[in-house]
């Protein structure tokens, strides 16, 4: 079904008899079934739907982690400065963020770097180091970088300074001859977690290294940011990253954690702290630093206990995501996004040599968003192209982006299967283009580019044991995304213009049942035009969700597509 937005839709195929029994097995309602079977949920997971379960450190005997703390506390002992480089986004920023309050704990010496994205680059470099060690730190440790900095490894094995690589980036050998690496992805025997964070495996290292040297600091009590991390760096919310975030939700008091607190009130956020908080309120504020040239101004809040720094931190890095958000229509205005549909290319390939580069990111973003396909955004950095990429989950784009700087058709780069960057020299432009079209076809990766929903509905579903049943599965994100519905014939009554860019409105179905419903962000698009003044009745894809104003809850259809 082509929508009027130009969508394709398609329902789910489910297995009936899965589906029963499923029922049969956990006394589940048929939509909470059809629902867990669509998402493939293992065992563990149908086991949190009705039951609370702690949190355990899975890396307890893993020898890279038994490695690193051997490394760690003898640097401890022998009072030797500590070095933190992590990268520039929430992931690198939460994970220094917990070193910091660690090292702090201890009294040890340490300073940590976030790199500047323009005058730095990304992750740890030959140059980057040659500044760094003016220090004297005795060890380095990388969060969130370090896989491919193999050049930069070596300087600090010529210089005699130990090293720490904890990352979850694409790693290839030759290894970097670092003292110690953590990243599941060099299959040392914990590949299966090659879905979590940096900062979740800083948190299970830390968690060992507390217990190992008899800390009483309670690492728990920031278990908030590895899911704040977890989320901003679209990590599936699956398998254990599902308990970390059930855990952090569970048992944080907001009231107890000043940086996130002040960054609530500033807002004037008063309800207690969920998922789309951290995706879409704290999370882009704290990236902002990163991408406009504040790139310590993430790390200094977040591992701030003084009320004075965290409130003209997080003022300032509200300010910048202002910033940020109107840059980023402005360049989202200049894209032409009907020739990009026309091209019909099964990766999406955008260069622009006036974007901001602390931008592709989020433009590729946007744009894999809309298209529901691979999409890379490159632009202009001195003499050099740099470049982001953003994936759909079906197609690892770090391993890409690795490949081609072993192909030496990019000059450095990384990332992990739903994200990645690089940079590139402008002559091979056409060259990156085609080898990773090229990549695409060859691995006979499926992208039909159809959207899709959970199943069709009567409009008499939307109460609130149905919306309770939902519930269950939360937290949603990626990998278990707000399930999706179809709600067929169905009249448009009193839509109304809400801030210059939503539509609210009421759907209406032929026996009278009435449903509350938003458009965010459909004024001047081709659905805003048919939801104000479409006369005759239309089928409606959208989620249910609980709207909350003046404390009265209130379930509404958030509209995602119209069908004729």
């Amino acid at each position: 079904m082509i929508s009027v937005s130009g969508k394709k839709w398609e329902q789910k195929k489910i297995n009936q008899n899965l589906v029963d029994k499923l029922k049969q097995d956990f006394n589940f309602s048929d939509i909470l079934s059809r629902l867990v079977i669509s998402r493939k949920f293992e065992d563990d997971e149908i086991a949190t739907i009705n039951t609370d379960l702690d949190l355990n450190n899975v890396f307890l005997n893993n020898k890279d982690f038994n490695q690193s703390i051997h490394l760690v506390v003898n640097c401890i002992n022998n009072n030797e400065k500590i070095c933190i480089l992590g990268d520039y986004d929430v992931d690198g920023s939460t994970a220094t963020s917990l070193f910091v309050k660690f090292l702090e704990s201890i009294n040890h010496s340490f300073f940590y770097y976030i790199p500047d994205r323009v005058e730095d680059g990304y992750g740890a470099t030959k140059k980057l180091f040659q500044k760094l060690i003016l220090e004297n730190p005795k060890l380095i440790i990388m969060v969130d970088c370090g896989s491919t900095s193999n050049e930069a490894i070596n300087f600090l094995n010529e210089n005699e300074i130990k090293s720490l690589i904890i990352d979850h980036h694409e790693i290839n050998k030759p290894f970097p001859n670092a003292n110690s690496i953590i990243n599941p992805k060099k299959d040392n025997g914990y590949k299966e977690y090659d879905y979590l964070c940096a900062t979740s495996l800083s948190y299970f290292f830390l968690d060992l290294l507390i217990k190992e040297i008899k800390s009483e600091m309670n690492i728990s009590d920031y278990l908030i940011y590895v899911l704040l991390a977890t989320v901003c760096d679209v990590m599936p919310l699956r398998k254990l990253n599902r308990l970390i975030a059930l855990n952090a939700l569970k048992n944080f008091d907001i009231k107890k954690n000043l940086p996130l607190n002040t960054l609530f009130e500033l807002n004037e956020k008063k309800n207690k702290i969920n998922i789309n908080d951290l995706g879409y309120l704290i999370g882009p504020i704290l990236n902002a630093g990163g991408r406009l040239g504040k790139s310590q101004y993430a790390t200094e809040l977040l591992s701030s206990n003084n009320a004075h720094v965290v409130t003209n931190r997080s003022t300032h890095l509200i300010r910048l995501n202002d910033k940020r958000k109107e840059i980023e229509t402005l360049v989202l205005n200049e894209i032409d996004f009907e020739k990009i549909e026309k091209e019909n290319k099964k990766v999406i390939i955008y260069y622009n040599p006036n974007i901001n580069e602390g931008l592709i990111g989020i433009i590729a973003a946007r744009l894999k968003d809309y298209f529901n396909k691979p999409s890379i955004v490159i632009t202009t950095s001195n003499e050099l192209l740099k470049g982001s990429a953003r994936s759909v989950s079906n197609y690892n784009i770090g391993r890409v982006i690795k490949n081609s700087l072993d192909k030496d058709i990019i000059i450095g780069g990384g990332g992990h299967n739903m994200a990645a960057g690089f940079t590139l020299d402008k002559k091979n432009l056409k060259s990156f283009e085609n080898y990773i079209l090229s990549d695409f076809l060859k691995n006979n990766t499926e992208n039909n580019n159809f959207f899709l929903y959970e199943s069709e509905v009567s409009s008499l579903a939307f109460n609130q044991e149905f919306y309770d049943d939902i519930k269950k599965l939360e937290p949603f994100g990626t990998g278990n995304s707000v399930p999706t519905f179809m709600v067929k014939n169905l009249s448009i009554i009193r839509p109304c213009v809400l801030n210059n860019k939503h539509i609210s409105l009421i759907l209406k179905s032929k026996t009278g049942f009435s449903i509350k419903s938003i458009s965010f962000n459909s004024i001047n698009t081709k659905m805003g035009e048919y939801l104000m003044s479409y006369k005759n009745n239309i089928n409606v894809i959208g989620q249910i969700n609980e709207n909350i104003w003046n404390n009265k809850k209130t379930l509404q259809l958030t509209i995602r597509d119209l069908i004729l």
